[in-house]
């Protein structure tokens, strides 16, 4: 798609555990477009919370998903690869509203191979403790809804390429 006249600005979301953050810099890098990690738009606050075990409600989540809203309505006509778990339809609404273009790569698994991923890392923020609580969260994408999902098993290198191949068929 790097060759396209209006490049997509894609949005990797999924729950967290799902590789957002592996994965995004992956199709970036295949798509020729700047990535942007998601988690870096969080307020302290926010971190603060997930460190401590408590998942973040919509009021916590409004500045940070305005904050990519933001980096996605720069990149409109340049495109770009943000990761955001977007795991409510609102919230996909919201970054829409900042940026009509975006399209949404939604990385899905199995509730027990994301947990044994998230268990694996190391240095993150967010403990395993609230997978439960993204599951819950989760809506995943509705038909009307920009994007496409892709099934994180197998290797980063075997999801991303799937996932390039399911954007640029969806680019047409």
């Amino acid at each position: 798609m790097s060759t396209t006249p209006h490049p997509q600005v894609v949005v990797v979301m999924g729950v967290a555990g799902t590789g957002k953050t592996t994965i995004g810099p992956l199709v970036a890098e295949a798509m020729a477009l700047p990535y942007a990690e998601g988690d870096d738009f969080h307020p302290a606050a926010n971190v603060a919370k997930m460190s401590a075990g408590v998942p973040l409600d919509d009021t916590d989540r409004a500045p940070w998903l305005d904050a990519i809203g933001a980096w996605a309505h720069d990149r409109a006509g340049l495109g770009g690869v943000v990761s955001s778990s977007a795991l409510k339809r609102t919230y996909r609404d919201r970054l829409r509203a900042a940026a009509p273009g975006v399209v949404f790569l939604h990385l899905t698994g199995d509730r027990e191979l994301i947990e044994g991923r998230m268990s694996a890392r190391k240095g993150h923020f967010m403990p395993t403790a609230l997978l439960d609580s993204q599951f819950a969260t989760l809506q995943p994408l509705e038909e009307d809804e920009a994007g496409v999902a892709v099934d994180v098993s197998g290797t980063p290198e075997e999801i991303a390429a799937r996932a390039v191949a399911a954007l640029r068929a969806l680019a047409g």
